[in-house]
């Protein structure tokens, strides 16, 4: 179970990793633009639209890799005090009355969205119309990724329910806690404090 579970976070993770690379296509999109507008005195109608269809790619399967690292917002300040096993339980909880519903119904309307969108071959309103149906697929597949993680996260809730403690999962690059960091080196703040005023002594004597 627990190899199933870690697979389907690698899954999360690369969907997650191969989507991001739209910052990139975005950063690069709108540099070229603004040298093209302004420095070359050539603006290009459909660059705006190509730059919403990037950032919804990325927003939309960012959403998975975020539930697979746990990363999504938690309104509930409560939450860090309770045990494992409550934890799990409000989870489990809210996975069945909110995340299920919402996201089934997400998937199954933008599939159906996307389908017609195809048959018509939907396009930008736009002076240089782009081809919109491509990016409506977006919409289904965001939902399957983020169908498939939930499932594992209720399994996970399940778990820990049974057993008291969450089970590992899969991880990626996390911010640097400043803490740990300094445990990791043997720093400590009074050290850097001494370090600091030594500085500020040498730079008075010079």
């Amino acid at each position: 179970m627990q190899k199933m579970l870690l697979g389907i976070d690698t899954l999360s993770i690369f969907i997650g990793k191969v989507a991001a690379w739209a910052v990139v296509a975005l950063t690069a999109l709108i540099s070229w633009e603004v040298f093209s507008r302004y420095a070359l005195n050539q603006p290009h109608a459909w660059v705006l639209d190509a730059q919403i269809m990037l950032y919804g790619t990325l927003f939309m399967l960012a959403g998975a890799y975020t539930l697979a690292q746990n990363g999504h917002v938690r309104g509930d300040v409560l939450y860090s005090f309770f045990s494992p096993r409550a934890q799990a339980g409000v989870d489990l909880t809210l996975y069945f009355i909110f995340f299920l519903p919402g996201i089934i119904a997400m998937t199954w309307a933008g599939w159906t969205y996307a389908q017609e969108s195809l048959a018509i071959r939907e396009q930008t309103f736009s002076a240089t119309p782009l081809p919109l149906y491509p990016f409506k697929f977006v919409i289904p597949i965001a939902g399957a990724a983020l169908l498939i993680q939930g499932c594992a996260e209720i399994i996970r809730c399940l778990i820990c329910l049974r057993e008291g403690r969450w089970p590992q999962r899969g991880a990626d690059v996390q911010e640097v806690d400043v803490a740990k960091l300094k445990e990791m080196v043997h720093v400590k703040d009074s050290d850097i404090l001494a370090l600091d005023r030594e500085l500020q002594a040498k730079e008075g004597k010079a």
